[in-house]
């Protein structure tokens, strides 16, 4: 006679199975007294197997079976009318009186002639995946802090132009191409589009795609199904399905191959996307957002970017300014730097001197404003005082401005031909210093010669250095 698994099974095995695992299980009788209680429902709930046993399920006080709240007796529940509850979240009530996320499953079990004998549940803890839930809720929250349009800091014309575009670009669901070079903040202006959008609740997926080869940054994208390749030993979904109902950031979309330009088009066009190894289509709702450092018009014109896929691609430009085209907002992005370090820092610094402001302000700005924010950074270290002097600069930043007043002061000026420069005599020079007040600038200007070579004759031909009050001019 052939056996059922309940009367193969060895009685001693199944407790020690029920011992061992990590979700709770106890079982209830037809009068919905517990029956049997394991030791994860004693960490679940906080009540031992004595305390547990021989009392009604009422004593957890699950705050929803069937969408209701626990009934007073079994006759009440629905379990019966249902015969099973599948993966229900809900609350158990704590010994402790703290109310426990889980995850609830029973089945109503019975015997060959179909008499109820009893019911048994499962419950899983859910509070580690709350606390993961609350963790990346703050995350997301604290990135939209990070890409609120006041993080965006300027306020010359281009900004301004920014700004509006940035607004415009929020409001439509259009592709968007962010251009500027490496420094310029096209990654926060990527997420002001998005936190500012009617999508800001759901995911924001940021990729890089310089930082990956062709092979990974597909799988990257699209994701992968199990053995479609070595290493893919699980199906994965990729950062398009994981942008769903949100917006996918393309960063250095200027590096993609052109095997990912065609997908990418494919997706665009088609809003779909296929898995590495499946055939199988996906629909996906998201926005894309792309940014570049490179210029992409270029590439197209050369035959390195798909002419269609450019189209697509800048629905609506972005163009971030570089910081040497807006250098009237240097002060305020100093004082926003200073602002946020001095909170890091715990210092009180409360700006800079100014002749490192007029360095600042001097210089070229190759890294934009993330060199920028380094270059405070890199003072906070240094600075002792209240102010930021030019020595707590950066030494790049101060030799490049040394290098360049050098320049300015060996530079030679040109002065057209004048037959007077090749007989300048002692004489002549004294007679023309007299004529002019001893202007030995306007005397340089006559004869052709910069005013460092008149003085230098002077003292040459032993002539006293009389200062003209307008000598400096």
């Amino acid at each position: 006679m052939n056996k059922t698994a309940s009367e193969i099974i060895n009685p001693d095995f199944a407790n020690l199975l029920l011992e061992s695992i990590a979700e709770g299980v106890f079982t209830l009788n037809e009068k919905g007294m517990i029956t049997s209680w394991n030791p994860s429902m004693e960490r679940i709930s906080g009540y031992t197997i004595q305390e547990a046993l021989g009392k009604p399920c009422t004593i957890m006080g699950f705050n929803s079976c069937f969408g209701k709240s626990c009934p007073t007796g079994l006759e009440e529940c629905g379990i019966y009318k249902h015969g099973s509850i599948d993966g229900r979240e809900c609350h158990l009530k704590h010994k402790n009186g703290e109310n426990i996320p889980v995850l609830k499953s029973a089945r109503v079990m019975k015997d060959k002639k179909g008499k109820v004998k009893g019911i048994v549940e499962t419950i899983t803890d859910l509070s580690k995946l709350h606390h993961y839930r609350q963790e990346a809720q703050e995350a997301n929250r604290k990135l939209g802090e990070v890409h609120r349009f006041d993080r965006i800091i300027g306020k010359s014309s281009t900004m301004r132009q920014v700004f509006s575009a940035i607004q415009a670009a929020a409001t439509s669901d259009a592709t968007i191409l962010i251009q500027g070079e490496s420094g310029t903040g096209k990654e926060l202006a990527a997420g002001a589009v998005h936190y500012n959008s009617l999508r800001a609740d759901m995911p924001f997926v940021i990729i890089n795609c310089s930082a990956l080869p062709e092979s990974l940054l597909e799988s990257e994208l699209f994701g992968h199904v199990k053995g479609s390749f070595t290493g893919a030993v699980r199906d994965r979904a990729g950062r398009f399905e994981e942008a769903g109902g949100g917006t996918l950031f393309l960063d250095e979309i200027g590096d993609i191959s052109p095997l990912i330009q065609i997908k990418l088009l494919r997706v665009l066009q088609e809003r779909e996307i296929e898995r590495v190894g499946e055939q199988r289509k996906r629909k996906i709702d998201i926005r894309v957002v792309t940014a570049t450092n490179k210029d992409l018009y270029s590439l197209v014109s050369k035959g390195k970017f798909r002419e269609d896929l450019y189209y697509r691609l800048k629905v609506f430009p972005i163009t971030m300014p570089p910081l040497r085209k807006r250098k009237e907002d240097l002060p305020l992005l100093t004082s926003h730097f200073i602002q946020t370090i001095n909170r890091k820092t715990k210092k009180k610094i409360k700006g800079l001197a100014p002749s490192a402001m007029r360095i600042l302000l001097d210089y070229n700005w190759p890294g934009n404003v993330r060199e920028l924010e380094n270059a405070i950074e890199h003072a906070f270290v240094l600075c002792k005082d209240d102010y930021i002097d030019v020595f707590d600069l950066p030494v790049e930043i101060r030799q490049m401005e040394y290098q360049a007043a050098v320049s300015r002061s060996q530079a030679v000026p040109y002065y057209p031909s004048n037959p007077m420069r090749k007989g300048l005599t002692r004489e002549k020079l004294l007679s023309l210093l007299e004529e002019n007040g001893w202007n030995k600038a306007e005397v340089g200007r006559q004869v052709g010669y910069s005013r460092a070579a008149i003085w230098k004759y002077m003292k040459k031909w032993d002539i006293p250095n009389i200062k003209s009050e307008q000598d400096e001019g």
